[in-house]
């Protein structure tokens, strides 16, 4: 069976002439359009209130980003759940944020955990995102993921209930103000 990448251009050319479905969720994974899955409860609960504890702690000198998508090469352009990102006073209205810009990365894993770290996690590495989180809401822990090599992260930290987290951008968190116990 014959694949076909698609580049972002492309991408975005398609959904200015109507040729991307209207009610789907999706987003450009390596040149593949990828369906995301549906966010039930738990998710938005926890993306709502990880963006206000980030709103609180760092919205006045960054932008956080609310599932909003992410130039990461010509053939790749997902939406992460979250991103901290540079000042910009435009708020990225002329361009989306390109991986210089990105801080911090945040995916809410329910059923998408493997995706999110089998497809989405080497293209961020590779683009040298610099700190990922995945908080898998099935395990009720938080990998923390730190100083990208190639497709992979060198550093790996996993946090559970109880316990402080250690990032880079935000050096101490408690696990329980982002997922109740």
């Amino acid at each position: 069976m014959q694949r076909f990448k698609f580049s972002t251009e492309a991408y975005h050319q398609m959904g200015d002439y109507g040729l991307l479905p209207e009610n789907v969720r999706i987003e450009l994974l390596d040149g593949e359009i990828v369906e995301m899955s549906p966010i039930n409860s738990p998710h938005s609960g926890t993306v709502n209130r990880l963006q206000k504890i980030l709103e609180k702690m760092l919205g006045k000198t960054h932008v956080i980003a609310n599932q909003n998508p992410l130039y990461i090469s010509a053939f790749s352009e997902p939406e992460p759940d979250l991103a901290v990102l540079k000042w910009r006073d435009d708020f990225y209205f002329d361009k989306h944020p390109i991986p210089e810009e990105v801080l911090l990365l945040i995916e809410v894993a329910d059923s998408s955990f493997s995706k999110d770290q089998e497809i989405k996690m080497p293209l961020y590495a590779q683009a040298g995102i610099q700190e990922l989180w995945i908080i898998n809401l099935q395990a009720k822990n938080i990998e923390v993921y730190c100083k990208p090599e190639g497709k992979k992260y060198t550093q790996v930290k996993v946090f559970y209930p109880g316990d402080t987290m250690e990032g880079t951008l935000i050096p101490s968190l408690k696990f329980d103000q982002i997922l109740p116990r």
